[in-house]
């Protein structure tokens, strides 16, 4: 057997470094570099025993930090805007908003993660894990005891976050794939404005 080269060696080394610290380092350097996005998105929510019960699409833009607008186009529409303080949930089926502060609402939800500020250790505990379908994965827990999840598992492609898994405790998986991802775009000074239409009810912390 052929000794392997003082060469081959370092680039082994270096590779495996690379490869363990993947899905840690894709979220830095998101974070860091990334102060405004745009994608869309198509979400499912498995049961326990791995079943399909829903799935929805739709649009999510971000600008850091707590600014967010996320759309639910399909099957119902629904509107959820972060606005730097509050944080506004439009149903407009049932022509209702509800309304909270904005670290009461986000807690330590995906939209937290993808478009809070940079201490993303002060909430979770991150984990690396293997690279898998050409993502590179971390997984996320919750500091918060009281979290409505357990742990999110996030994978990177190129540094943007192609899909979130989220475990909840009562063994549901809720998948978010993000497709058509912009870094960086210049977004109008109102996306993140919101105005209760006319006739709805409005609950919450006004």
């Amino acid at each position: 057997m052929k000794k392997m080269t003082l060469a081959a060696a370092l680039a082994v080394a270096c590779w495996t470094q690379s490869a363990l610290a993947g899905g840690l380092e894709s979220l830095k350097a998101f974070v860091s570099e990334v102060r405004s996005a745009r994608t869309e998105f198509v979400q499912s929510v498995a049961d326990p025993h791995g079943r399909r019960t829903t799935e929805s699409t739709g649009a999510f833009l971000f600008s850091r930090p707590g600014k967010f607008r996320w759309i639910y186009l399909k099957p119902f529409e629904q509107l959820i805007v972060g606005d730097g303080e509050k944080v506004w949930v439009y149903d407009k089926d049932l022509e209702q908003v509800t309304v909270k502060k904005l670290g009461d609402a986000l807690g330590n939800s995906p939209a937290a993660l993808l478009a809070g500020d940079n201490d993303v250790d002060r909430a979770y505990t991150l984990k690396q894990q293997p690279a898998k379908g050409g993502l590179e994965w971390l997984e996320a827990v919750p500091k918060d005891p009281d979290s409505t999840f357990e742990k999110m598992r996030l994978g990177f492609r190129k540094s943007n976050p192609e899909t979130i898994e989220l475990h909840d405790r009562l063994g549901q998986i809720t998948t978010i794939r993000f497709t058509k991802f912009v870094r960086n775009p210049k977004l109008a000074a109102d996306t993140f404005r919101f105005t209760p239409p006319a006739g709805a009810d409005v609950v919450g912390d006004k």
